[in-house]
């Protein structure tokens, strides 16, 4: 009957009691300065002081001791703050008028900059904060005051007007959407405590100014949804839809719930204890009229007597419907008595029955109320919990929008707390929380609730002080969300700006470009031509007025300033206005809209819009584009990053004996460096497990008819584990079958969810996919979690339902390396399981013993991660009632302490974790994404180096490694371990390997490895775990090593903390001067996800915390191909040339107006009608400018994939240099003097007039033949420089050149225009006038023409051969295909075609570049991976083949009719590396093949026959010579020193060779 119940209703298992650990991160010094000084401003803003603490805690707390109390009582005095709950305050925390001293921070958040009141005087002083800004608004300072001779101050205002106009309405946009976002949140729902006193806040008196700030806040809003609701606007745009915002809170992403009813539908429960989870109106008080939100009557009917809250012991149905009590055989209560808890409801008081949980506002919850929160519902702040709808007092919360992960996260009810249930129960409460300061840790928290028991054992005697530890393992943080639990119950301990996410909101460091960076010093040096240029017409206009006799002393009425010195002054001023847009303001507002549509561009891309999850590539960050196309090093995490974060259990090996059968990726790399055929061999190894799969699932349904089992899901292949399972191999081995899966079915923390159907199926939710995939494999081989019961799990074991109790549970964490469950079994034994890395659990073996198991074991897993398998080690510990009841008490204590208890409990835990008896080991693939190998191959041969930080061991880092091209076989592996700490030695080391390149590591040769972007050969790889690379991280050791590793093609850091990653992305991006990208999906991947110059954030299984923090988020690691070769090097490319062609336009036109200063003594008058002036940038010349920005392309995207070397002038940055701005500069300054003199000189001896007879020789006139032929010469130029004459371009050219004679026609035809009235009729009548603009312009571009018509032939760029080729329809297949196919053509092969005909010597680069494209496409083109879809039009034999039999493709050679050398991973001709192509032959294929682990086992030994013995990277040889930490000697033979000299010698085999460093 109770098997029938749990499959009707048991749909969601409940949790045990546990205790976990926090993640530890390692603080630096910088962010602990950071969050000191977040807090002191708190603080001072919230007026939060500790109290004093009160008498200590006597007597026995309940089974814990008075030395838990005593353990930490002097610790309580540092907390900060104390919350009484029905309780008056003391007399120190209230003032002489009786109110608080202390000020909490409201619950009401603003994450918006601005008021509707402070917007504009706010936006102002921001804006104003901008250099160009405050020079512009100071010219137009200058401009009113008519001394300085601006014409027309007003129009001179313009520009500047628009520029603040424009940011201020961006900025008001953005700032609108957060407002409204803000509001939604504060205004969401939550039931809080009311009619009952908070005595922890007093009344909030609002004043006048702040009641009309929100009135004016509330008019507007209500305005702008008016006018929201006429629009009809109900649906979401797809950005929206995306899975996070910019914005690092989880405001952005939150859900609302429609009512309480909607969700909660499971009716009253039958105890009248439970809450009612349907809204009934409350028996003692009616819904107010007019109230904004309705009641909810969650106190129940009728109140129950005092004493029904006494009993501790009733047995209560949870919501998964398991009955808990007699229904179900259980150990025997009595036999092994459970620990007892006071209440913090004190039943001496008499509850009045008005306090009644009202649907409130968030904004209205304060610290000390009393919340009740819903499934579903997200936490309003910070709320330590007292109890839920679950027994034993679980509840399941997800932190997806916290910090990214997806895992629910298991929060245990305080003891003392789970009776409160009701409003009435929470009147009769009374107890006091000291709680810590607020900090912005959240994985820490430590608090204490004091409160006042009865004693058991003397009812009649006083009642006792008692204490409980609240921890993080108790706390719900604000911004999570309550998942698989009806309701909980607590108290609030922290809101608004004093709550864990509101302190973490915001540190995300912003980026600035490298070009950005490098364009203050142009700008710096335009100021410093500025101040030339103003200064010599200061000092000219001041010596002419003091030399007399000019023809300004006749023709002037007196100078303004009346003396020299004066007038030159006043001279230096008026050029400022003057000459003013040679610092070019308009630059600044053009690259936002240009990075700003780049941004939109990218975001638009459907090649890298991943359908699997909805999720295009999202940019964070989107003034950092152009970085994007400078980048020489990646540094890459593997697990969810290169690998896909689904695990899938393959093999096993139980009591020596290996399971499973499997062909994972790194063995077929493995056979590929063999020789073997794997495309051939591959398919045959597939066949044979297929086969053994349909066997095996007929022998496992032969011995139980699993109904949990689902076939599709079966990913454990191994006949002869079912066989060993029914007895052939004896009883012995099916014993340690039987007693791994139920240390499987038993260690773990997993959540089960039961789909009801026939037959039913059972999900696993697990905080780690390896944990799920453990507990799967489990419930596949008959063991199957059916779900918990308080403090059990219920487990089918071969059709036998059992329940195991579970007592404790130490949870895994960084340190730790392992999890231990203690299990008392039906039959009452006590058994402790523990699973874990595998030297973490070989040294807690039991000593001298299991020796032959140890080594079988070892050299087993070993196999399994040479196979690129995750490797686990499984152990258990029988233990007696007298070792447990001692160890329990000692971790009770440890659990009650208020600081450092996780050190603690790591200690007490530590030591029952020893004398283990091994069990057998577990392996996990984590299989490689799709496109991985490609994309690593593609930005190789674009000269962009990987590196690989990874957490995983060394041997599944190598062969991951050679899995996705990072390896190959003439690679010398230099691997680096440590064996203590020792800096000498391992300085000795780094000095002999580095001799080997012929370096010593000197500042000399770093200078010069800065100035070196070349990409090294293949012939050498560093690979370094986490104890050796803190130690060449020293200062004195890392300049040798960055520079060892400059000189290797791959490097793989292994067992590294997030600490260390990004220390090293900072080593090298300081230490070499390169621009760095960092890829990571979890939230380890964080840190140097923000200390490199791009992060880039993968939505995939680890949640959404490296997205949040990234600049750039996509879907799949093969997207960031297409990130890097096309949209990065398009948009440095764009950028690079918009600034230098921007420079040159204001160079040309200001300069104009400089020559024409020297006809007039240089007194600054105007050459231009003022609005040319202002028009100039604004109008004349900014579309095509700013259009060759966000549209311009040298190459398409097909041919940027295909020729991936296109990319390497980014690496380079030769599109944008000091040399480039200079030439741009001398080139304006000479075309600036052919504009103005070539009219001029027509003028000096011209007497040109119109047909009435007025000549046409004044200043106006001449502005308007100078200033035509500049605006038609800069746009003419800037098209020369653009590579795409689309007719878009063509168009905007031809606009922005008749735009200036068409203003020229209209503004002259008006009065308004006074001495350039009628400008136009008479200049443009003049054949004088088009002949000067056509010889302006020839003279001016001639010069720009055949320079670029002599390097584009004599001396072509990489992307001028290339789109010669183009041309030449060399390329012409890649439009047949997909960007895919693209990227593989230049990977694996291409069509024959003429090799390019360089016209000269020098474009030998530029063929090497073109070696893998133009030389055309393989016929068989490969299959599209393209965005997830399958629709290519590919002839490849293996197309049609699915992700788990596609072939593996060989290493990155793009080999063509002309090429005759192996081209290296970099792109470049390898000669001196291989000079053959010539494949080794290739191993005949075997019929049927053996056993995986026998195959791979044998093929490992032709390979390496002495590495296993020489090494310490946890091997066979180093696992079999570990001892327990207890023991000195055993049976094991002890450690043996080896040398780290590179035994190539010994070890090269089939081209590969390794070098072992150990100090």
């Amino acid at each position: 009957m109770a098997a029938e119940n749990h499959e009707e209703n048991g749909n969601i298992s409940k949790p045990k009691k546990r205790i976990r650990w926090a993640t530890q991160r390692v603080k630096s010094v910088k962010g602990q300065g950071k969050r000191n000084a977040i807090l002191q401003r708190f603080h001072k803003s919230t007026g939060s002081n500790a109290a004093e603490k009160e008498g200590e805690a006597g007597g026995d707390m309940n089974g814990v001791t008075n030395d838990a109390a005593s353990d930490h009582s002097s610790e309580v005095d540092m907390t900060a703050r104390r919350i009484y709950f029905n309780q008056p305050l003391p007399p120190d925390m209230k003032d002489e008028e009786g109110n608080n001293t202390t000020q909490f921070s409201r619950n009401k958040i603003r994450t918006a900059k601005y008021t509707p009141l402070s917007f504009l005087p706010k936006e102002l002083w921001l804006q104003f904060h901008s250099i160009p800004n405050q020079y512009f608004a100071f010219l137009v300072i200058l401009a009113i005051f008519p001394i300085f001779g601006a014409s027309n101050p007003g129009l001179n205002a313009v520009p500047i007007l628009f520029i603040l106009f424009v940011t201020a309405v961006k900025d008001g946009i953005e700032d609108w959407r957060r407002t409204v976002l803000d509001n939604e949140l504060n205004n969401s729902p939550v039931h809080r405590l009311v009619d009952w006193e908070n005595v922890n806040v007093s009344d909030d008196n609002v004043t006048m100014w702040r009641k009309f700030k929100k009135a004016t806040t509330r008019t507007i809003i209500k305005t702008y949804r008016s006018l929201h609701k006429r629009k009809g606007k109900n649906s979401k745009s797809f950005t929206e839809r995306s899975l996070d915002e910019p914005r690092q809170s989880f405001e952005t992403g939150r859900r609302t719930r429609a009512s309480i009813a909607s969700i909660n539908t499971l009716g009253i429960p039958e105890d009248d204890n439970n809450i009612q989870l349907t809204p009934v109106p409350s028996p003692q008080h009616k819904p107010q009229q007019g109230s904004p939100m309705d009641y909810e009557g969650s106190n129940g009917d009728a109140m129950e007597s005092e004493g029904s809250y006494r009993d501790s012991d009733r047995t209560l149905t949870g919501s998964n419907g398991w009955a808990s009590g007699a229904d179900r055989a259980q150990p025997d209560p009595a036999a092994f008595p459970a620990k007892m808890y006071g209440s913090i409801i004190d039943p001496r008081k008499q509850a009045t029955g008005k306090p009644r949980f009202h649907k409130d506002y968030w904004k209205n919850v304060e610290v000390g109320d009393f919340v009740r929160i819903y499934n579903d519902d997200q936490i309003p702040a910070d709320v330590a919990v007292l109890s839920t709808s679950d027994p034993d007092g679980a509840c399941y919360v997800e932190t997806k929008n916290l910090d990214g992960e997806t895992n629910l996260k298991v929060r245990q009810a305080m003891h003392c707390g789970r009776l409160v249930k009701h409003a009435r129960d929470c009147e009769r409460t009374n107890f006091v929380i000291e709680s810590e300061a607020p900090h912005p840790n959240l994985y820490k928290y430590s608090g204490v609730l004091r409160y006042e028991a009865e004693d058991p054992a003397n009812p009649d005697g006083p009642w006792r002080q008692m204490q409980e530890p609240v921890s993080i393992n108790n706390l719900l943080l604000r911004g999570c969300s309550l998942r698989n639990t009806e309701w909980i119950l607590g108290i609030v301990l922290f809101t608004g700006r004093e709550t864990k996410i509101m302190l973490n909101s915001g540190i995300t460091p912003s980026k600035r470009s490298r070009i950005a960076r490098d364009l203050n010093k142009n700008v710096i040096y335009n100021f410093l031509i500025l101040f030339l240029m103003c200064l010599v017409s200061g000092t000219v206009q001041g010596v002419t007025w003091s030399q007399g006799n000019n023809s300004l002393d006749f023709f002037e009425f007196g100078s303004i300033g009346g003396t020299p010195a004066l007038d030159g002054f006043i001279t230096f001023w008026s050029a400022v206005i003057l000459f003013q847009n040679l610092v070019p303001i308009s630059l600044y507002i053009s690259l936002e809209i240009i990075r700003l549509l780049q941004a939109f561009f990218i975001y638009n891309d459907v090649d890298m819009y991943y359908d699997r999850l909805d999720y295009p590539c999202t940019p964070k960050t989107w003034n950092i584009s152009d970085d994007v196309g400078q980048i020489e090093y990646i540094f890459s995490d593997k697990t969810g990053t290169l690998t896909q974060n689904v695990m899938e259990f393959r093999k096993c090996t139980i009591n020596g004996a290996p399971y499973g059968e499997a062909y994972t990726e790194a063995q077929a790399g493995l056979q590929r460096r063999q020789g073997v055929n794997v495309e051939v061999e591959g398919p045959k190894i597939r066949a044979q497990i297929a086969e053994d799969r349909v066997q095996m699932l007929q022998d496992i349904r032969s011995i139980h008819d699993n109904p949990y089992l689902h076939d599709d899901e079966l990913t454990f292949v191994s006949t002869d584990f079912v066989n060993d399972l029914k007895g052939v191999a004896g009883e012995e081995q099916k014993n340690a079958l039987e007693q791994f899966m139920l240390a499987l079915a038993l260690c773990h923390t997993v959540i089960t969810e039961r789909t009801p159907g026939d037959p039913p199926k059972i999900e696993f939710k697990a905080q780690s996919p390896d944990e799920a995939a453990l507990v799967a494999t489990a419930r596949d081989m008959g063991f199957t979690v059916l779900g918990r019961t308080n403090d059990g799990i219920i487990l089918n074991v071969q059709g036998e339902e059992k329940t195991f109790q579970v007592l404790n549970t130490l949870e895994f964490n960084s340190s730790r390396k392992r999890m231990s469950a203690i299990i008392r079994a039906p039959d009452g034994r006590l058994t402790l399981y523990c699973k874990g890395a595998d030297s973490v659990i070989y040294s807690r073996l039991r000593r001298g013993e299991q020796g032959q198991l140890r080594k079988d074991t070892a050299e087993h897993l070993e196999v399994f991660a040479r196979e690129g398998l995750r490797t686990l080690c499984i152990a258990q510990r029988e233990l007696s009632e007298e070792e447990y009841s001692a160890w329990s008490e000692k971790h009770d204590i440890a659990a009650s302490a208020v600081q450092n208890r996780e050190d603690k409990l790591e200690e007490v835990s530590d030591a029952i974790e020893q004398e283990l008896t091994l069990l057998g080991g577990t392996a996990i693939e984590d299989r490689l994404q799709d496109g991985v190998p490609d994309t690593i191959a593609l930005l190789g041969q674009a000269g962009i180096k990987l590196w690989v930080l990874t957490g995983d061991k060394v041997e599944t880092a190598i062969n991951i490694g050679f899995s996705c091209n990072l390896l190959d076989n003439n690679m010398d592996l230099i691997l680096f371990t440590a064996n203590g700490d020792d800096l000498a030695l391992a300085e000795e080391e780094l000095d002999r390997h580095l001799v080997t390149f012929g370096i010593t590591g000197s500042d000399a040769e770093l200078k010069a490895a800065r100035k070196n972007h070349e990409a090294p050969g293949p012939t050498h790889a560093v690979v370094i775990d986490g104890d050796a690379l803190k130690l060449v991280l020293d200062d004195k050791l890392q300049q040798k090593f960055l520079l060892l590793c400059k000189q290797c093609k791959s490097v793989l850091c292994c067992r590294v903390s997030p600490s260390q990653k990004a220390a090293v992305v900072h080593l090298v991006k300081t230490g070499l001067d390169v621009m760095t990208l960092s890829i990571g999906d979890g939230a380890n991947d964080v840190a140097m996800i923000q200390e490199a110059d791009v992060g880039v954030g993968i939505a995939g299984e680890e949640g959404r915390q490296a997205v949040m923090t990234s600049d750039y988020a996509i879907g799949q690691f093969r997207f960031l191909q297409r990130l890097i070769l096309v949209h990065g090097r398009w948009s440095y490319r764009r950028v690079g040339e918009t600034i230098a062609n921007f420079f040159y336009k204001n160079i040309v036109w200001t300069f104009c107006l400089f020559w024409y200063q020297i006809a007039n003594n240089f007194d600054c008058s105007y050459l231009f009608d003022y609005t040319y002036i202002l028009l100039f940038n604004l109008a004349f010349s900014s579309l095509p400018i700013i259009f060759m920005g966000i549209l311009d392309q040298d190459v398409d995207d097909l041919v940027s994939l295909a020729v991936p070397q296109l990319y390497r002038r980014g690496i380079e940055r030769k599109e944008w240099t000091q040399t480039k701005f200079w030439l741009y500069m001398s080139d304006g300054i000479y075309q600036s003097a052919i504009c103005f003199f070539l009219p001029y000189l027509f003028y000096l001896p011209s007497q040109a007039a119109t047909s009435n007879g007025l000549q046409i020789n004044d200043q106006e006139r001449l502005g308007v033949y100078v200033g035509s032929a500049a605006v038609v010469v800069v746009n003419v130029y800037i098209l020369m420089n653009t590579y795409r004459w689309d007719w878009l371009m063509l168009l905007l050219v031809a606009i922005s050149i008749l735009l200036i004679w068409l203003w020229t026609g209209i503004y002259s035809s008006l009065t308004y225009s006074q001495f350039f009235y009628g400008a136009a009729t008479q200049v443009y009548g003049q054949l004088s006038y088009w002949v000067t603009i056509l010889l302006v312009i020839i003279a001016c571009l001639l010069p720009r023409f055949a320079i670029k018509s002599l390097q584009k032939v004599f001396r072509p760029y990489d992307v001028d051969i290339i789109r010669e080729q183009v041309r030449l329809g060399k390329f012409a297949y890649l439009k047949e295909s997909d960007p895919a196919s693209a990227a593989k053509s230049a990977i694996y092969g291409s069509s024959p075609a003429a090799p390019v005909n360089s016209h000269s010597a020098t474009a030998a680069t530029s063929a090497d570049a073109a070696m893998f494209s133009a030389n055309g496409h393989n016929s068989n083109k490969m299959n599209s991976e393209r965005g997830g879809n399958n629709n290519s039009r590919s002839t490849h034999p293996n197309a049609s083949y699915d992700s788990d039999f596609r072939p593996f493709y060989p290493a990155s050679l793009a080999q063509t009719a002309t090429t005759s050398q192996q081209a290296g991973s970099d792109g470049t001709d390898s000669t001196g590396h291989r000079l053959s192509l010539e494949q080794p032959p290739a191993r005949a294929s075997m019929d049927r093949p053996r056993p995986s682990f026998e195959r791979v086992r044998m093929s490992m030994g032709e390979i390496r026959p002495s590495f296993e013995q020489s090494r310490d990277f946890t091997s066979a040889a180093y696992l079999t010579r570990v001892e327990s930490s207890n023991s000195q000697s055993g049976d094991m033979p002890p450690p043996q020193q080896h040398s780290s000299s590179s035994r190539r010698g010994q070890q090269q085999h089939h081209g590969r060779s390794e070098s072992g460093l150990r100090f």
